[in-house]
């Protein structure tokens, strides 16, 4: 079941239309339905708040105006796994940035690391 902070995909009419973030999930008077508030994820953004029984919450399709209506959780993709040459190094002294350029150059990369804090001081 979707539950507060999780991304939803909303589903109109059997068509994926818009994105939005559970941001509060009320019990209402009515035993398994729910004031549902959502963040709308577009320009402009604004809250809705729906009432939805836990069915709803869960997938299952409903109604709203005669229309077909569904929320899918969105699952995130798997983190893209990285060769070695394309690792980011973490620097925590600068003693540590002169060996980290100095390997990645060593590697035979012909790519250039640029400094954006240097650049700031410019």
């Amino acid at each position: 079941m979707a539950t507060i902070n999780d991304v939803v995909l909303i589903y109109f009419e059997d068509n994926p239309v818009a994105f939005a973030r559970i941001e509060d999930i009320v019990a209402d008077y009515k035993p398994d339905w729910y004031h549902v508030t959502l963040l709308m994820l577009q320009l402009p953004l604004q809250t809705v708040t729906w009432i939805l029984r836990d069915i709803y919450i869960e997938g299952d399709t409903f109604t709203m105006g005669g229309k077909r209506m569904r929320l899918e959780k969105v699952k995130a993709p798997p983190p893209q796994s990285t060769s070695d040459e394309e690792e980011a190094t973490v620097v925590n002294n600068p003693d540590d940035k002169q060996r980290a350029s100095s390997k990645k150059a060593s590697k035979g990369s012909k790519s250039k690391v640029v400094s954006l804090q240097d650049r700031m001081k410019h």
